[in-house]
């Protein structure tokens, strides 16, 4: 299978080229990026050819492209590689506004081409483990979740507005919004939210606290920031705690690591040694092309998750509860 990366502005493009690497009968062909320095340097890095001309990038023979751009750009790319016949893995947010999301998903549907939204936290081990014991009944009926996603501040584009579309909230809810989704198969009905910018002095936010209630009544908290300053022994955390009438289950995605000591600048590291959660997306993204399936993490799942996020500034902004 042939694959290509549009960008490298989005820091996951690293790490998904690395699991690109690994897997066997799958060439990455090539890497768009009009930001001429990063492109060529990625392209030293993973032993292929660089492009700056869009339309000659998606003119090559290749099955799949992975979308690593600014938020506010995965519009774009996305119509193009779908119009290219090209079958997609895009970052996410799916987009920045649930009219450019649509359009993505539409435009997929009528290229017949796979669009599938980059939620690798589907893919950590612990949050498959409980998802089992849910669809097995250990849990009894789900009551409510409370769930967490902070992390560093990116800085760069991500702090710029027209580029990422939001901040930390936009940033690290859509993530677990997802997982919850996955987890109930409902649809979250009620959004309220307090957003701002605490840490940082930034003019984007940089955290915020949304409660939720789904269509069926369970409720639920999630608390996004950029909190974890640069000195902090890890990137961050996600977690999510399911209350169930017959017992409550609580999973670290970034639990399972070993606390290291140096002499360096940063004198304590957690150093993770979980599953690749990475490697676990691309790994399904190949499997869905080669298998001509639906993928596991649909567009509209996508475009779900991002629309919870929003609603969580239109509630913090208005001082009200959003109905979805």
């Amino acid at each position: 299978m042939k694959i290509g990366i549009m960008s490298f502005a989005h820091m996951h493009a690293y790490s998904y080229a690395n699991a690109l690497t690994k897997l066997p009968n799958v060439e990455l062909v090539g890497i768009f990026d009009d930001d001429i320095d990063r492109g060529i340097e990625a392209a030293e890095t993973y032993h292929t050819t660089h492009y700056s001309d869009q339309a000659g990038f998606l003119a090559l023979d290749m099955d799949a492209v992975i979308v690593c751009s600014e938020n506010n750009r995965h519009k774009e790319m996305v119509l193009h590689a779908a119009k290219a016949k090209k079958h997609i893995l895009c970052e996410k947010p799916i987009a920045t506004n649930l009219a450019d999301a649509q359009k993505m998903i539409q435009a997929c549907k009528d290229h017949n081409v796979i669009l599938q939204i980059a939620y690798p936290v589907r893919f950590s081990s612990p949050i498959q483990q409980l998802k089992e014991m849910i669809d097995n009944d250990e849990l009894g009926e789900i009551i409510a979740f409370r769930t967490t996603n902070r992390g560093q501040n990116p800085g760069g584009w991500f702090i710029d507005e027209d580029q990422s579309g939001g901040g930390a909230v936009l940033d690290h809810t859509v993530h677990m919004v997802d997982i919850m989704r996955w987890y109930l198969n409902e649809e979250i009905s009620e959004v309220e939210a307090i957003v701002d910018s605490y840490f940082h002095g930034i003019d984007i936010d940089d955290a915020g606290l949304l409660t939720f209630e789904f269509a069926n009544g369970v409720v639920a908290s999630h608390d996004a920031s950029w909190s974890r300053f640069t000195e902090y022994p890890s990137w961050g955390d996600a977690t999510i705690e399911v209350i169930g009438t017959k017992q409550t289950v609580k999973v670290d995605v970034f639990q399972e690591h070993f606390r290291m000591f140096t002499n360096d600048n940063k004198s304590l590291e957690n150093v993770f040694w979980g599953n690749d959660m990475d490697f676990g997306l691309i790994q399904d993204f190949v499997n869905c092309v080669k298998e001509g399936r639906e993928p596991s993490i649909t567009g509209y799942d996508g475009l779900k998750s991002l629309e919870v996020s929003l609603a969580g500034y239109e509630s913090s902004k208005l001082n009200k509860t959003i109905h979805l």
